[in-house]
């Protein structure tokens, strides 16, 4: 069994409405509350960076997948989406919606078509933030699959 350790260092100044850091191996950015929960949104946050990690993570484990399938893949993009409740001051993050758009090459089947489907839910499964939060935040998905013309 293979343990991977990832380390990140975050300087606070301390107070809701300072600016900080963080930093990891690849990773380096201002942070601080966003203007919409009145910070001062400066560097990003921890409800993109949820956000980020579930949609990388997805966006990477359905790629892999559609590769290891032998699935004709002609393009693939996504956008994701975070739902956070603000209410009374307890801040909630609701859910995650993925809206991934595949597009197989024009000599793709029907049952090509069709694997594509599975293959984009079980990535979804599979992907290890996705299964980090089961049970804490709803994952959804709203995938646009497709085969394009010739």
């Amino acid at each position: 069994m293979a343990k991977h350790h990832f380390h990140l260092k975050a300087d606070w100044p301390g107070g809701r409405n300072n600016v900080g850091t963080i930093e990891a191996d690849k990773l380096k950015t201002e942070i601080s509350v966003p203007t919409e929960m009145d910070g001062p949104g400066i560097g990003t946050n921890p409800d993109e960076m949820l956000l980020g990690a579930a949609a990388t993570c997805y966006i990477i484990t359905l790629g892999a997948m559609i590769e290891r399938a032998g699935l004709p893949l002609d393009e693939m993009d996504m956008s994701s989406e975070g739902v956070v409740d603000v209410t009374k001051g307890v801040i909630t993050y609701e859910e995650i919606i993925h809206r991934p758009v595949v597009r197989l090459k024009p000599e793709a089947t029907m049952d090509d078509l069709t694997k594509l489907q599975r293959i984009a839910e079980k990535a979804e499964e599979s992907c290890m933030i996705s299964r980090a939060i089961k049970g804490n935040v709803d994952v959804k998905l709203e995938a646009d699959l497709t085969v394009n013309e010739g």
